[in-house]
């Protein structure tokens, strides 16, 4: 049965790793880290990462970094969001979230790869970049046979240009 109530937005912590790589695992076709991996995220990068959390359970991740080597680009990882908190614009809101955060005062914009057919993801981004009135775009990034020895689908790189953080920047 879905959730009504959207879930709390937090920052996350070293213990949620296990769950976070609960949820990633349960969430087809996100590449599936080591829970190591996600314990990583967790402690070093949770000043640009979030778990959606309602009565105890993690229902959505996302995980991010602001770019060291473009300091005003926020470099989206992955977008998990458990069935039964779907169709509540949870990844939209999470995003957001991040973005809205101090730490992410300098981001004009943000980035992220997606294969051809992963459907949600675009989904989640282009409505991301339309409600935040973005410009997208996208190109191929790591190609299936420079990049992947053609095990693994050409994923795209998303740019969203922010213009209202733009504005700001001026």
């Amino acid at each position: 049965m879905p959730h009504k109530t959207l879930p709390t937005l937090r920052k996350p912590v070293s213990a949620d790793g296990g769950a976070i790589w609960d949820l990633v695992r349960a969430c087809k076709p996100l590449d599936e880290n080591s829970m190591y991996c996600n314990l990583i995220q967790c402690d070093h990068f949770r000043d640009t990462c979030v778990v959606a959390e309602q009565d105890g359970d993690v229902l959505g991740w996302v995980s991010a970094y602001v770019m060291p080597s473009a300091p005003d680009t926020l470099f989206v990882w992955q977008v998990a969001v458990s069935e039964q908190a779907r169709g509540m614009g949870l990844g939209t809101k999470m995003l957001g979230h991040i973005l809205d955060r101090e730490d992410c005062a300098e981001v004009r914009r943000l980035q992220t790869t997606i294969t051809r057919d992963n459907e949600a993801s675009w989904s989640l981004f282009r409505r991301f970049s339309e409600r935040r009135l973005g410009q997208l775009d996208s190109q191929p990034h790591f190609t299936q046979d420079d990049h992947f020895m053609g095990q693994h689908e050409t994923e795209h790189m998303v740019t969203i240009k922010l213009p209202e953080r733009m504005k700001k920047a001026a």
